[in-house]
């Protein structure tokens, strides 16, 4: 995949450019530069990865790409506590799987999001992983977790082939927008 590919897998759930981002486990920032490009310099961007050595090859090229954009590195382990503005959205891009407690994982970046908060998923479609993807969850796997865990509506945003596990696709799942703040 490239990086037009990684731009159409967020699009649908990016409603207007701007708000405040996460995206957890955002590794070398494919991602992160996706989001980037979707909300544009009037918005903001925490990229959270427990890899240091990534999030400064990151940020040089988010520099290089996006210069006038304003992006927050996180040297953290997102599944702890995270210190975070109430969010926008969150992109969970490719890192849900390395997971095998998922529910504590998206309780917690729920947690950060607003009351009609999106969260946006990429994920192999599968639920029987492997060596380097040892937990994936396929759609319908991601739709009954994240409605067992307080998300009011998810659905399928986009879906590309992968070699690695047949498919990857992007879902969107929302906050209620009439939940209180928190």
């Amino acid at each position: 995949m490239n990086h037009p590919d990684h731009v159409e897998l967020l699009r649908g759930g990016i409603s207007r450019p701007g708000g405040v981002w996460a995206d957890f486990g955002s590794g070398r920032g494919a991602f992160t530069l996706a989001l980037a490009e979707l909300i544009g310099s009037d918005g903001v961007i925490y990229s959270v990865d427990k890899n240091a050595n990534a999030l400064r090859e990151q940020e040089q090229i988010m520099r290089s790409r996006f210069p006038n954009h304003t992006v927050y590195y996180l040297d953290v382990d997102y599944t702890k506590d995270l210190d975070l503005p109430p969010l926008t959205g969150a992109v969970f891009a490719n890192a849900l799987h390395f997971q095998r407690k998922k529910d504590r994982v998206v309780q917690s970046i729920r947690t950060t999001l607003k009351p009609g908060g999106r969260l946006i998923l990429v994920e192999y479609n599968v639920d029987r992983g492997n060596p380097w993807v040892p937990y994936p969850l396929s759609f319908d796997t991601w739709k009954n977790l994240a409605s067992r865990n307080g998300f009011a509506e998810t659905r399928l945003l986009s879906r590309r082939p992968s070699s690695f596990l047949g498919e990857i696709y992007s879902a969107l799942s929302l906050i209620d927008p009439k939940e209180p703040e928190f």
